[in-house]
């Protein structure tokens, strides 16, 4: 982890911090076992010291049911009547894959390989697997219309967002600043700091505007292998925690090794009035594995001047 930094300029502290930890987000969803055996084996995505559980409608042999390859990467599985309980120690490297075969009382026998999380800003944790062998049944019905229903609920907001991003001014002005036309926006420099952590190096900018306030990362991914992408952003108040809107624009969707990207954030003043009061923000940047690449402490001074 790199160092903490502080810097004062009238009332604005601006600090950062990288690689700390963050639990990728954990997930419930439902398998609908597949008549076609070229469809038969399936992806369990784990996390070190997070508990997965795959849920059956009958109960499990606990004697026929194993890990191949495990150890040293995770605790003993255990079987609780119709469940499957996996704790990796730690971390899967991005290319282990660990075979795991469950076999019912009645026989069945349902193959699974245990798999790290995507390198993407999508990728999840299954903290719960439904996996159903009558796809007729009400609740394999059920499970698959509620999964249905909350891919839908994703796509409309990812939809609606999309909208509203078209005629925001601070994604506007976001876009501007990712792509280093600071001139043509009211923003003026008024910190810079720089951090790395081996892996990744960044330059940032404070900006203040009219009204409004902007950080602007400047990041070079020095992995190897691994690209790096930014998995989410958070803006939140220090004393209260309460999510904030922040616009957000890259220059790149994904960084390839070696590579640079620029990504630039745009915070309105509304977003430090809390309860009628002004409060400091938290700008947290989390990559593509979970982990928190960046974090930045705004002042409220730099709407009051």
């Amino acid at each position: 982890m790199l160092p903490l930094r502080s810097v004062l300029l009238v009332a604005l502290v601006a600090s950062t911090a990288f690689a700390s930890n963050e639990r990728d987000k954990l997930s419930v969803r439902a398998i609908l076992l597949s008549e076609h055996p070229g469809d038969a084996t399936h992806r369990v995505y784990v996390k070190g010291q997070v508990v997965t559980t795959l849920r059956f409608e009958k109960p499990v042999d606990p004697l026929k049911t194993k890990l191949i390859g495990w150890e040293g990467r995770l605790d003993p599985l255990v079987v609780v009547r119709n469940k499957v309980l996996l704790e990796p120690l730690h971390d899967l490297d991005g290319d282990e894959a660990i075979p795991m075969v469950v076999t019912l009382v009645d026989g069945t026998e349902v193959p699974f390989l245990l798999r790290p999380p995507a390198r993407k800003a999508w990728s999840w944790t299954d903290q719960q697997i439904d996996v159903f062998k009558n796809r007729e049944s009400y609740a394999a019905i059920h499970a698959a219309l509620l999964e249905a229903l909350k891919k839908n609920d994703v796509l409309i907001e990812e939809n609606q967002r999309y909208r509203e991003e078209e005629t925001s001014e601070d994604h506007a002005l976001a876009a501007l600043l990712a792509s280093g036309a600071i001139v043509q926006t009211p923003f003026r420099v008024v910190d810079r700091f720089s951090g790395e952590d081996g892996d990744t190096k960044i330059d940032a900018q404070i900006l203040q505007g009219k009204g409004k306030v902007a950080v602007v990362f400047k990041l070079k991914n020095m992995a190897p292998e691994h690209p790096w992408s930014m998995k989410s952003v958070r803006l939140v108040t220090l004393d209260k925690g309460r999510e904030r809107a922040v616009a957000v624009r890259s220059t790149v969707r994904e960084i390839a090794p070696g590579g640079s990207g620029v990504m630039a954030f745009v915070v309105d003043g509304s977003a430090f009035v809390d309860d009628g009061e002004l409060t400091r923000l938290s700008l947290e940047v989390y990559r593509h594995d979970g982990m928190r690449q960046a974090y930045v402490q705004l002042d409220p001074a730099l709407i009051a001047r």
